[in-house]
């Protein structure tokens, strides 16, 4: 049975200032409209909440029965409107966010310091995943959006463009080429490299320009955290390959940095959201300044 959620509010003022006159007034309606919709609410229920007399109103055994109930359900819901109110306001709520490890290490530290400045009622969550479980825990709905690179073949996903970042490969001096600004795939495919085992996309994709150029990388380490793969290159074991933004800077004295060329390997960076779902103002504004960031430390990064 469907109940008139003005009625219950209406019974609550009605038994809190025992008048239906002062509930009238409070309520800012006519006492004749109060009395009505405590009948209404009295034949749905089909007992009486009130005894009525000249002089006074009493709540009945039903009466006190209800209230309890009808002054938590009104409190939960106003709590609730609040809590909406506020999230629209962004002043309060909760942005779970999941992103690769190369912008974890890098922008966002930098952008949730900032962000958790302006708007301290706002709770941050942070999951640093590669990104096939990235996309997982988007599809799940455990995290409000992602921050990895762009994946084919995955409809159930919007992938809004953040940023076209450069592969680099970072070349320890005893492969160093001087009088090279880039480094062919052709070229790197006889070096040995050191690769981040997180970095699924980026390997998948040398993996297919690799094939179809019919070369094999036969000498490799795989490595999970970046670090890792630095120590490898400054120590001479192989060359690293990454995303520009993680070069270190200022630069190792020790590395050369080379953009790979034919083919240039790029990787699209994108906000990852499930088609359909839509992001709260908070995390709208998030987003916009992550956006920013990004952008703004891809153009000020020198190789």
């Amino acid at each position: 049975m469907m109940y008139n959620l003005r009625a219950i509010q209406i019974f609550v003022v009605v038994a809190e200032t025992c008048s239906f006159r002062k509930a009238a007034e409070l309520l800012h309606r006519s006492q004749s409209a109060v009395s009505t919709q405590i009948r209404l609410l009295e034949e749905q229920i089909g007992v009486s909440l009130f005894h009525r007399t000249t002089r006074r109103v009493q709540l009945t055994a039903e009466g006190v029965q209800l209230l309890g109930h009808a002054q938590r359900a009104v409190a939960s819901l106003e709590q609730g409107l609040r809590e909406i109110r506020e999230a629209a306001n962004i002043q309060q709520g909760h942005i779970s966010i999941g992103c690769v490890p190369s912008i974890a290490a890098t922008v966002l530290p930098g952008v949730l310091a900032e962000f958790q400045r302006k708007r301290g009622g706002i709770r941050l969550e942070l999951r640093e995943l590669a990104s096939e479980q990235l996309l997982q825990a988007v599809a799940r709905q455990e995290i409000s959006f992602g921050i990895g690179p762009e994946v084919e073949d995955t409809s159930d996903f919007d992938f809004a463009l953040i940023g076209v970042e450069p592969i680099y490969a970072l070349l320890p001096q005893a492969y160093w080429k001087p009088d090279l600004t880039s480094i062919t795939l052709a070229d790197l495919a006889e070096l040995p490299v050191v690769l981040a085992s997180s970095s699924a996309a980026l390997r998948n994709r040398l993996n297919r320009e690799l094939a179809l150029r019919g070369l094999e990388i036969t000498n490799s380490f795989e490595v999970i955290q970046v670090q890792t793969m630095l120590a490898f290159a400054q120590a001479g074991l192989g060359v690293a390959i990454l995303p520009r933004i993680m070069i270190p800077q200022p630069m190792d004295a020790t590395l050369q940095a080379l953009p790979i060329v034919d083919p240039v390997l790029e990787r699209n960076l994108c906000l990852i959201t499930l088609k359909g779902n839509s992001l709260s103002p908070a995390a709208i504004e998030l987003t916009g300044l992550i956006v920013d960031r990004f952008r703004s430390a891809l153009d000020n990064l020198v190789a």
